[in-house]
């Protein structure tokens, strides 16, 4: 056997150049975070307890359920937990100021699945946004249903209403940011469309470019969900999402149970298998959201799939 020449210095420094640049040019992966919904169950705990799972680093506490041109005080809805109206939810503050201690951020989202909502007209949203901001963020008014703590900022949750001024509410609200007590909290902004691109309600609102986090339902939509062990659907729909809208970090929402959804829900498995190391190859790849806490609950999807997000 031939005993090989010694290679050149000059020969490994370029070796080694390009061991580097082929590193730094492959796709990487990224962990993210889970965010959970919070509030339309009385069995799911409390909020406290949520946070104190330490599986969740976003919590949305839902729903702010009617508001709008037809009416005179928007309404909270937080069903089982406590009831706003006789002030029974200011008790809440304790337990916000604990979940942000532990750096989770809790938003209040509105619209939701029920209830009546909309807005008409740039007079409305600046209006919706100020009543936000005195009574939930860092504004300042005598009646916060949540009591004194100042929640992190709004998930857009929003599946009906005229979809032309949920923008214009965004940035209402994105332009509060700094101006609260102590002057340096941002209003961070989230929205939840469903996965037909774009969304029919929040779409115009999504290209602001206003929003931080977008956890889309990738669920009740079989043409751009998981579909039995077929990957194809969800994958085509997250790429438009990730290449179609200006948001920090995109997310993968989905049921937290079967029970949570009509379809798409991922067995714990197939997500850390088939899916999540398809979407850690995107920058914009954020982590999960779940609905929802009660139904996390039910078979503790959440634990099973933390480390893996």
């Amino acid at each position: 056997m031939a005993i090989p020449a010694k290679a050149s210095s000059s020969f490994s420094v370029a070796c080694l150049l390009a061991a580097i640049f082929l590193l730094s040019s492959a796709p990487r992966s990224h962990g993210g975070s889970i965010a959970i919904y919070w509030g339309q169950n009385g069995n799911e705990g409390t909020l406290a307890e949520t946070c104190s799972t330490g599986n969740y680093a976003f919590v949305n506490i839902a729903f702010l359920c009617s508001f709008g041109s037809a009416q005179e005080t928007p309404q909270l809805n937080l069903a089982g937990h406590c009831d706003p109206y006789s002030n029974a939810c200011t008790n809440l503050t304790a337990d916000i100021n604990l979940c942000q201690s532990k750096g989770v951020k809790v938003m209040l989202s509105i619209g939701g699945g029920a209830g009546g909502y909309t807005l008409n007209s740039e007079q409305d949203a600046a209006d919706l946004a100020k009543y936000i901001w005195d009574s939930f963020l860092g504004g300042s008014s005598p009646k916060r249903p949540l009591g004194a703590a100042v929640l992190d900022g709004v998930d857009f949750d929003i599946e009906g209403g005229n979809p032309d001024y949920y923008g214009a509410l965004a940035a209402h609200l994105k332009a509060y940011g700094g101006k609260g007590k102590g002057g340096s909290k941002e209003v961070y902004l989230s929205a939840a469309p469903q996965c037909p691109f774009p969304d029919q309600w929040v779409g115009k609102a999504l290209q602001t470019g206003l929003f931080d986090y977008v956890w889309v339902q990738f669920y009740n939509n079989p043409p751009c969900q998981y579909v039995q062990g077929d990957t194809a659907n969800l994958m085509d729909s997250w790429k438009q999402w990730t290449s179609g809208v200006h948001a920090k970090y995109i997310f993968l929402g989905l049921p937290a149970a079967p029970a949570a959804a009509g379809s798409g829900f991922i067995p714990a498995g197939s997500l850390e298998s088939q899916v999540l190391p398809a979407l850690k190859g995107s920058s914009k790849y954020g982590g999960v959201m779940l609905w929802s806490k009660f139904y996390d609950d039910q078979d503790g999807y959440s634990s099973a799939i933390k480390n893996a997000v």
